[in-house]
């Protein structure tokens, strides 16, 4: 990081004033009706064209603002190209009528409405570990949308109950959510650790999920007792275990070849094509394009997290997200850990991660209180970003697919449920880790 100070110049004040402002357009997305990725794209592109601007006309060394943002393309790409092969897996996988087939079985059962929802949940609380908590957000609500696509009373509570519980799943393993991917590959927790914060991420979700249920409306989803039975199509298995492939290869990546995790995604998409250019050449009437689907991915999820990132980026630069850091020393690592999950919600659960482990600010002497601490910011960093509709990537990526159903104003209604759930999950760590220390 650079020794410039330019929080309190004109371009501190006028980029600040520019995320704000951008801020609350994405916010207010549902009442103008102006795509969340236009606000997003417009601050982080506008903030570091001014901050060039700056260094232009002060004469200072661009070469510092070149560095940073070499090293900001780089993680967003890396965030980006793994969720362009997840989105093209999940609409290559609508494509062969897999989640219909999802869909056709569970109500087909007779469940209910409000069986469909704990099933829902749960099923996101425990693929989340492995599969991360984006990934198993957006399968999950292309899921919720088969069901029942006209439905807001059931499909409001249930969009919400399933990023909360990605989000709590993706907590208590090191790659559920790239917030606890951060801290283990920074070496602040071994693998085992992660896994002490099972009770507090279940319990947490399970109360907000009970509070969620009470506004699940009765009866049964729609179904039609003379419909075909739905049945995935040819290749559709096939690339169902491609993508658990796929997500096997981005952790062996990461975690053994030191390299990005978008890059085993890449190899991932690779495989599908040839798989895809294997079935076409066959003697099967099937003829699929993988293009196609890559064309239907939600394009703006992906632009709104390259401006949203960048806008960040922006603000760290010019050194507004090194402010909170200084709190550590003046109110205690445990009340400002707990505070770091209502930034989360706020700004995004990464940047604010990453701000934490770049400043390495003072967690206590205790070795033992250090990673008790560790614990505790990557929970409430993971979990705390379900406070806020886009305050993590299930939650953009759920808009995305949900859109004009859940919003930021829909989930706002009922965030004193997942708030409920918060205070709970801290509670759980406070007597787990500070009191009995189990962990």
């Amino acid at each position: 990081m650079h020794d410039l100070h330019l929080t309190t110049t004109w371009v501190g004040w006028l980029s600040l004033a520019i995320f704000v402002i951008g801020y609350y357009f994405i916010a207010t997305e549902d009442k103008y009706r102006m795509n969340k990725a236009k606000p997003a794209l417009l601050a982080g592109t506008g903030i570091f064209m001014l901050i060039g601007f700056y260094f232009a006309i002060m004469g200072l060394d661009g070469h510092l603002l070149e560095k940073e943002v070499e090293h900001l393309i780089v993680e967003i790409a890396g965030i980006f190209f793994f969720l362009l092969v997840a989105m093209t897996y999940i609409e290559a996988m609508i494509d062969r009528e897999v989640f219909s087939t999802l869909r056709y079985n569970l109500v087909s059962k007779g469940y209910n409405y409000s069986k469909l929802f704990w099933v829902t949940g749960l099923l996101a609380f425990f693929i989340s570990p492995v599969a991360d908590n984006l990934t198993t957000a957006l399968i999950l609500s292309t899921v919720l949308i088969t069901i029942d696509k006209n439905n807001k009373e059931f499909l409001v509570p249930s969009a919400i109950n399933i990023v909360v519980a990605a989000n709590a799943g993706g907590a208590w393993s090191p790659f559920g959510d790239i917030t606890t991917l951060m801290v283990w590959v920074d070496g602040r927790a071994e693998f085992t650790e992660f896994l002490f914060l099972f009770p507090a991420a279940f319990l947490g979700w399970a109360v907000t999920a009970f509070l969620l249920s009470r506004f699940i409306p009765k009866g049964n989803p729609p179904f039609n007792s003379n419909e075909e039975p739905a049945v995935i199509l040819e290749g559709g298995k096939v690339i169902i275990g491609l993508f658990a492939l796929t997500i096997g290869l981005a952790v062996v990546s990461h975690q053994i070849l030191h390299l990005p995790a978008m890059w085993g995604m890449l190899f991932g998409l690779a495989i599908l094509k040839i798989y895809v250019y294997q079935l076409n050449e066959s003697a099967s009437p099937t003829k699929v394009n993988v293009f196609t689907w890559i064309a239907k991915i939600e394009n703006d999820t992906l632009l709104f997290f390259f401006g949203i990132l960048a806008a960040v980026g922006g603000l760290h630069f010019l050194g507004f997200l090194e402010y909170f850091t200084a709190l550590y020393n003046q109110f205690g690592a445990t009340t400002v850990n707990i505070g770091v999950g209502f930034i989360s919600a706020i700004i995004d659960n990464v940047p604010v991660m990453s701000a934490v482990l770049k400043a390495n600010p003072n967690m206590g002497t205790d070795p033992i209180a250090i990673q008790e601490q560790w614990m505790l910011v990557t929970m409430t960093a993971g979990i705390g970003g379900s406070l806020i509709s886009f305050g993590s990537a299930a939650g953009v990526g759920v808009m995305g697919k949900l859109h004009g159903i859940y919003t930021f104003t829909s989930h706002m209604k009922l965030a004193w449920t997942i708030l409920v759930g918060y205070i709970v999950s801290v509670a759980i760590w406070y007597v787990q880790f500070n009191m009995l220390h189990i962990g």
